[in-house]
């Protein structure tokens, strides 16, 4: 067969063969509907995890959110609260690092549950409940309980900040491997940081605590005095279940010490409540690796406060600090880690005031890369805690370590600000859990 007469043959072949196939696809099957979402199956076990911390009957939240009641109330304002990313609140930015614990909600979340309220808020059938996952994290187990010695009333509406002093009880050098808070009164208390004062330190403490009609002491920002001397032993925000330190490591406290309870009190406009809060610690004897939360911010800016001015009018005032921590480790941290030998970051925080709108924490590399830390794209005084890295990071000799505040002091009326420990003054400070 000539050559054009093969190929025109060929072409009507094959043209037959794709009408066929074309004719004799099967349709695709009909699409199934997707069952209404219903509170006992789907939505409960999603509260249970990621609001259950805050929304329980005499916790923190301004409601519980444990029954299909409490939920079918307050519908309106779920929706609401989690397509604005306000509820549940996690402040660090997914485009700079992953953590534990994370308590945010996925997109397919969030749509779960706004399709859950769009479809009426069911309740369903109680015999599909779904368990919730267990919380990740907590302590591990419980050595020692510090507890306020009186209960405390407070004095100031809506926001009370005291601080507590609280004798460590120990006679030998022992090293905190975890760390709880437990709230006297949650629905009242929002948040507390425990600090360190080792015993060189205890009469500056002791005096700010006798100068004022106990218990306690007023402080903001801080325990008083100078912050890079009071070390941090742990931190809570509600929702916060506990931490156990990594493996093999552990802050030393030494006899003598005493702890600082830092309480953020905040009433919603109710009537106030007496707290007595504890925090519960797991306690070793020896770790194979020493730990600090290091809190890192300029000096300057604490011998003079002038030098982080934030100008009145200024609508993103901006301060960064940025410094290698290696070469001089030994010094800051009196000895507990040698110079020039590498750290490894575990944990992140970042510590402004109210007027502070956005902070991050990075390490520059010695090759001018920059790898985030931690990024607080939208910050919220109300909610601020120390963040677990889920991969931790190694700071060599040449890096360094840096943290980035912006505040807004535009408001009419405003006048500068700078740094201190008022509610009237900020901050820019991260701190950070490093072992070496």
């Amino acid at each position: 067969m000539p050559r054009p007469l093969l190929v025109r043959a060929l072409f009507g072949a094959l043209l037959a063969i794709l009408t066929a196939c074309s004719e004799g696809d099967p349709k695709p099957p009909p699409t199934e509907p997707v069952p209404p979402a219903t509170w006992h199956k789907d939505v409960a076990p999603l509260m249970q995890q990621k609001c259950g911390g805050c929304h329980t009957e005499g916790g923190i939240g301004p409601f519980a959110l444990q029954t299909y009641a409490d939920a079918q109330t307050h519908r309106a304002a779920i929706k609401e609260s989690i397509q604005s990313g306000t509820m549940p609140p996690w402040p660090p930015s997914a485009d700079c690092n992953t953590y534990q614990h994370d308590r945010s909600l996925t997109a397919d979340q969030v749509a779960l549950i706004t399709r859950w309220v769009d479809e009426g808020a069911a309740e369903g059938n109680p015999a599909d409940a779904v368990a919730a996952p267990p919380p990740t994290g907590g302590l591990a187990r419980v050595d020692l309980r510090l507890e306020m010695q009186d209960p405390y009333l407070a004095r100031r509406s809506p926001d009370d900040y005291r601080c507590f002093l609280i004798d460590w009880p120990e006679t030998r050098t022992r090293y905190v491997t975890g760390f709880r808070v437990d709230p006297g009164n949650r629905a009242t208390v929002h948040h507390v940081i425990a600090y360190h004062a080792k015993p060189d330190l205890v009469p500056l403490y002791q005096q700010l605590d006798d100068q004022e009609p106990g218990p306690g002491y007023t402080c903001f920002g801080g325990p008083g005095g100078d912050l890079t001397r009071a070390s941090w032993i742990g931190a809570w925000v509600p929702g916060t279940q506990g931490l156990t330190f990594p493996a093999g490591s552990g802050i030393r406290v030494d006899p003598g010490s005493k702890v600082i309870l830092q309480v953020h009190y905040n009433d919603h406009g109710a009537r106030a409540v007496a707290d007595k809060s504890s925090v519960a610690l797991m306690l070793e004897d020896s770790v194979q690796k020493v730990a600090i939360l290091q809190p890192w911010a300029n000096p300057d800016w604490l011998n003079s406060p002038a030098t982080m001015r934030i100008p009145a009018g200024a609508a993103d005032a901006t301060h960064t600090w940025s410094q290698e921590l290696t070469p001089f480790v030994s010094s800051i941290t009196s000895g507990t880690f040698v110079n020039n030998v590498p750290l490894t970051i575990h944990t992140a925080a970042l510590h402004m005031h109210t007027r502070g709108t956005r902070a991050r924490a990075e390490i520059v590399r010695q090759s001018g890369t920059r790898e985030c830390l931690l990024d607080i794209p939208r910050w919220d005084f109300h909610w601020q805690g120390g963040y677990s890295l889920q991969k931790p990071v190694q700071l060599w000799n040449g890096d360094r370590l840096n943290v980035e505040c912006h505040w807004d002091n535009s408001a009419p009326g405003a006048t500068d600000r700078q740094w201190g420990e008022g509610t009237d003054d900020e901050m820019c400070l991260g701190a950070f859990y490093l072992t070496q």
